[in-house]
């Protein structure tokens, strides 16, 4: 499995709630330059955070690829979400290459747990940063992360 993680790109600092931040002009470049890294990746689905920023970003990488599977809003990706929780709810989809589109510090957590298998190390993603990870099944401590990419 091909598991790619993409926090937001930047977003403004102030909206009616966090939920309707929506994305800077820089913020829509970061999203394009992490699009330009999954050119060649045949997703099997792209996940996204239903918070307005997180769409905009899934937005432009779907744009950015031919043949991507159609965007699928989660209520899971939120920046508080459990990353236990997302493991369960990876778990269940069974898909072998997978983007999901979330905040920090949902993102770093998530990372920490597949990675090292806890939470005590973070993943320190920016915006627009892209994850990749590998491993047979998405469970905590058993995928191996190869490359965070910044824009």
């Amino acid at each position: 499995m091909k598991l790619w993680v993409l926090r937001h790109g930047e977003a403004v600092s102030h909206a009616r709630s966090d939920a309707e931040r929506a994305l800077t002009s820089f913020g829509q470049q970061q999203a394009l330059i992490s699009a330009a890294h999954l050119h060649d990746q045949a997703l099997d689905a792209i996940l996204a955070s239903p918070y307005v920023r997180a769409q905009q970003t899934a937005a432009l990488v779907h744009g950015a690829l031919q043949a991507a599977p159609p965007i699928q809003t989660v209520p899971w990706l939120t920046p508080d979400s459990d990353p236990l929780a997302v493991i369960g709810h990876l778990e269940a989809l069974g898909l072998d290459n997978v983007l999901l589109v979330s905040h920090q510090p949902l993102v770093g957590n998530l990372l920490s747990l597949l990675v090292h298998g806890n939470l005590r190390h973070p993943e320190p993603m920016q915006t627009a940063s892209l994850a990749e990870l590998h491993g047979d099944w998405p469970l905590a401590g058993l995928m191996s992360l190869q490359v965070v990419r910044h824009p």
